[in-house]
């Protein structure tokens, strides 16, 4: 079956089309025939688009709307010269949509009707800046291939449901709990969720022996301690705000802060909210960018201070969530690192995993430099837990979760 995965953000849309069924997942066998983004939507927009392995296609045109921009994207996938295996739009047979927030109410993969429509709603004010654009990417499908093709929803905080109590519950009043679900929620779930998934596959654990902390490091970043296959902790909490250091995110800090800030820069909560997703992090300790590699760049050409200084805090936030993962279950089986950053910077994963040889972690200097951006064991032989870099694949697991929802299957891997 070929499936139109879409990532849809307020003014941009990434898309693969996926084609996969029973079979190929048991096999492995996947293919990818499509990729690309559009970014700018609304105005003179900026494409990319790429057919199986070829090179990338790109060009501009004007965009009003989401839904412009699926008609656009899927008329490139149909036409003749876009080298893509389908040539009709009748032989795409489903969607599947990333959702950013699922609250609560929805800890799997379902299948979008209008009461998961107005479900997905209700969770607007807990992600105001995603999903309502979701769900413009829902009602665009649906007006370009019409009703009958089935869509599916695949939410970034489901994987996250299994969260015990002293793990999603805030040292607050439980009122506030109980009246406006102030929790932690966790995101990221889908990158997590494939992580783990693909690891056992790799190792032939069984799901229920699984013990392992899994780190998607990139411009947003956040760590998942699993046990049994299922999330028991992880880092970002009521929004993706908390934990670790990221790109242009703080991560934790004391919340006495807000108003500190507030009323030393002159600004009101929401300036001070903008200031710490949008101004923080990497680019806000180095004052020069939120890109890991050029920060990397930086530091060896110039040996510049802070450069050195925000990868290093970065670098360290990241092994004390492991250190504390490591408390929390036990110990661990295995470290696996994803993400942009996770899966192509050496030098990152070295540093994050310096001085952990007292808990077992200890990397093969070779192997480690030797990976970049495949799947590799990079821990020394013998050393427990182990290393391991795995290459996410979050479009893959929301292709494989629409297939299986539309068919009655267990999205539970």
């Amino acid at each position: 079956m070929n499936i139109l995965v879409l990532n849809v953000g307020s003014s941009s849309l990434k898309f693969q089309l996926m084609d996969t069924d029973a079979e190929r997942m048991k096999e492995n066998t996947d293919r990818r025939l499509a990729r690309g983004q559009i970014e700018r939507i609304g105005g003179e927009a900026v494409w990319s688009f790429r057919a199986g392995d070829a090179a990338p296609v790109k060009g501009s045109a004007p965009l009003k709307d989401h839904r412009a921009a699926v008609e656009y994207l899927l008329a490139w996938i149909v036409a003749d010269d876009s080298d893509v295996e389908i040539h009709s739009l009748a032989e795409i047979g489903a969607a599947g949509h990333r959702v950013v927030h699922g609250g609560e109410h929805f800890v799997h993969s379902v299948a979008i009707d209008d009461a998961v429509m107005r479900g997905i709603e209700e969770t607007i004010e807990l992600a105001p800046l995603h999903n309502p654009a979701n769900l413009k990417g829902v009602q665009a499908v649906k007006a370009v291939l019409g009703p009958a093709v089935p869509q599916v929803a695949v939410f970034d905080t489901a994987f996250h449901h299994t969260l015990p109590e002293r793990a999603f519950l805030y040292a607050i009043p439980y009122s506030l709990y109980r009246r406006h679900r102030v929790r932690r929620y966790g995101f990221h779930g889908t990158s997590h969720r494939y992580v783990a998934y693909r690891w056992r596959q790799i190792t032939g654990t069984p799901r229920e022996a699984q013990k392992i902390i899994t780190l998607h490091l990139g411009n947003g970043c956040s760590a998942c301690a699993i046990r049994g296959g299922e999330s028991i902790d992880t880092s970002m909490g009521f929004t993706p705000l908390e934990g670790l250091v990221m790109g242009t995110r703080s991560g934790d800090l004391d919340p006495a802060l807000l108003d500190y800030i507030a009323e030393k820069e002159g600004l009101n909560l929401a300036g001070v909210e903008t200031l710490l997703n949008k101004q923080s992090g990497l680019l806000g300790i180095s004052g020069l960018t939120n890109d890991m590699r050029e920060l990397l760049a930086e530091a060896e050409e110039h040996d510049d201070r802070r450069a050195w200084l925000a990868i290093e805090i970065f670098c360290y936030r990241v092994r004390k969530y492991i250190g504390s993962y490591l408390a929390a279950m036990g110990g661990a089986d295995a470290i696996c690192f994803a993400g942009g950053i996770g899966e192509n910077a050496p030098a990152v994963r070295a540093m994050i995993c310096e001085e952990m040889e007292w808990a077992g972690i200890k990397l093969d200097p070779a192997a480690n430099h030797a990976c970049n951006g495949v799947e590799a064991r990079i821990s020394a032989e013998g050393a427990k837990p182990e290393v391991w870099v795995i290459p996410t694949d979050e479009e893959l697991l929301i292709a494989r979760d629409t297939f299986r929802v539309i068919n009655g299957l267990e999205t539970r891997y």
